[in-house]
């Protein structure tokens, strides 16, 4: 047994120290950003580097409409059939958009052997799709890091975003393995009770920070997947050196978000749960096996109305958070933030 006494932190334990600035308006911050893969050396990507988790609550086809606008990216969640591609795709993002929606939405997949026949059967059916999320709980599984090399092989023209993980050692080893992109976090989520479960985790603002010097040293670039319950958060993980920035639960609770609508004393509410919850563990793969336990739980959301709103306030949030900091887009962001540590972040004599 060992114990690490050195301290690790999450998003509430620091705030940004603000800086001189030259800039005269927060509209003078550019959030776009040019992002080239290490293994996929003929393209770069272009745009906001905002991402809605792939949970069915989370990662839709209308959440992905609505992202688009903002060139934001959306994980498709992997529950979503051929069927369902088929019938969404052309109808409303191909005929709407064109193929540029190709570079905003990744298809998500398990490692079994029915989640990889279907995701050959999608990328067969939509060869144009550019990126692959391969999705498991636990990163640390020896077989993962093998589907890695399969995929890579077998699609040597596709972003492969892998995870999740929280330590450098793996960050570093999956990108060796064909990923370009590590997912990064572990119990973090607010719906995820893996922390509770299992004593299993990571501060999520550390593991950004460890994942991200070991990634970067590999040309690799890491998502914080995780953690962010304020636009706040968001900047701190950019600042950390996150590249991407994965939420679900920002994103929940709106029009295009998946879960029930539900009236309780004329009170709209969504609902919003894990993907290794009882509900989706019953919704999806009819139950749990008896060696599993669920490791999240389900929540009624206030009803929020459109994504459009929660995205202009995280946007805007996060470019106050580049002109307190002095910087004029996220790279500078990383490159000059500096966090000190608090004790306490907010006055909640009037609540949060």
């Amino acid at each position: 047994m060992i114990i690490q006494n050195e301290l690790k932190l999450d998003f509430k334990d620091v705030l940004f120290r603000p800086n001189k600035s030259s800039l005269q308006s927060r509209n003078n911050v550019n959030l776009v950003r040019e992002i080239s893969f290490k293994h996929v050396k003929n393209y770069k990507w272009c745009g906001v580097p905002i991402m809605a988790a792939n949970m069915d609550t989370t990662g839709t086809f209308e959440m992905a409409l609505e992202f688009y606008k903002h060139k934001m990216f959306t994980s498709i969640h992997k529950h979503y059939s051929l069927q369902d591609w088929s019938d969404y795709l052309p109808d409303i993002f191909l005929s709407n958009i064109g193929k540029d929606i190709f570079n905003y939405i990744s298809v998500t997949s398990g490692i079994t052997t029915n989640d990889l026949s279907k995701l050959d059967k999608i990328i067969a059916k939509f060869p144009d799709i550019r990126f692959i999320s391969l999705d498991v709980a636990n990163g640390y599984m020896e077989i993962f890091g093998d589907t890695i090399q399969d995929i890579r092989n077998k699609y040597p023209d596709k972003v492969i975003i892998a995870g999740t993980v929280v330590t450098s050692e793996l960050t570093e080893e999956l990108l060796t393995k064909g990923a370009d992109i590590i997912r990064v976090g572990i119990g973090g989520g607010s719906v995820c009770t893996t922390r509770k479960k299992t004593g299993v985790g990571y501060p999520q603002l550390s593991a950004v920070l460890e994942c991200a010097t070991a990634a970067h040293k590999l040309n690799g670039h890491i998502i914080s997947d995780g953690g962010c319950t304020c636009p706040g958060d968001i900047g701190k993980a950019f600042g950390g050196g996150a590249d991407f920035v994965m939420a679900g639960g920002l994103f929940s609770g709106h029009d295009e978000s998946g879960g029930e609508l539900i009236v309780i004393d004329g009170k709209k509410f969504k609902e919003f749960y894990g993907m290794s919850s009882e509900v989706a563990m019953k919704k999806h793969n009819g139950g749990f096996s008896k060696y599993k336990t669920s490791e999240g739980k389900r929540v009624l959301i206030e009803y929020k109305g459109p994504v459009e709103n929660t995205i202009v306030d995280i946007l805007g949030g996060l470019r106050s958070t580049c002109t307190y900091v002095g910087v004029r887009d996220l790279n500078q962001l990383y490159d000059n933030a500096i966090f000190i540590r608090v004790t306490q972040q907010l006055n909640e004599v009037y609540g949060k």
